[in-house]
């Protein structure tokens, strides 16, 4: 194997911590969403979207890095003295990417929640929305009814 495989290997890591940088600034912007008291479900939508291809783009890093690892492993642990810088770094990359892994779960725990009361806040509105509604229509049949004067000597013989 050439310097080409240890190299390739640590360009993936490092463009995964790339990624995972912008995942959590995405992250960022969803809590930001999440957190205006005026709820913006069409930029929560798209903020989610961006989410979702940056999770289809890491997917595929990890796909190519496992593709490219499992051809080079053996080269990789015959020789450690002739790779140590690289994997030292590739161990760097990879404590940094756990990092920011456990930043963005914790990240989304957080918009878990705060979307979870948004959507209980919507839920809630609607609901009294339903009741001012139905307080409407009966404040309003109760009015119609109150000058209708039900007859008071009619013979209920026959």
């Amino acid at each position: 194997m050439n310097q080409s495989g240890a190299q390739i290997l640590l360009q993936s890591l490092e463009k995964k911590n790339e990624l995972l940088d912008q995942m959590i600034l995405q992250n960022r912007a969803q809590e930001q969403i999440l957190k205006q008291e005026e709820f913006d479900m069409d930029a929560f939508d798209e903020a989610i979207d961006r989410q979702s291809a940056y999770v289809e783009e890491l997917d595929k890093l990890d796909r190519g890095f496992e593709a490219v690892y499992d051809r080079v492993r053996e080269e990789l642990m015959e020789n450690r003295e002739r790779y140590r810088t690289e994997i030292t770094r590739m161990k760097e990359q990879i404590q940094k990417i756990t990092d920011k892994i456990v930043t963005l779960n914790a990240g989304n725990m957080r918009n878990k929640m705060l979307a979870e009361n948004q959507f209980k806040k919507r839920q809630s509105a609607i609901g009294s929305g339903i009741s001012k509604n139905r307080a409407a229509e009966n404040y309003y049949n109760n009015m119609n009814n109150l000058n209708f004067v039900t007859p008071q000597f009619y013979d209920n013989k026959k």
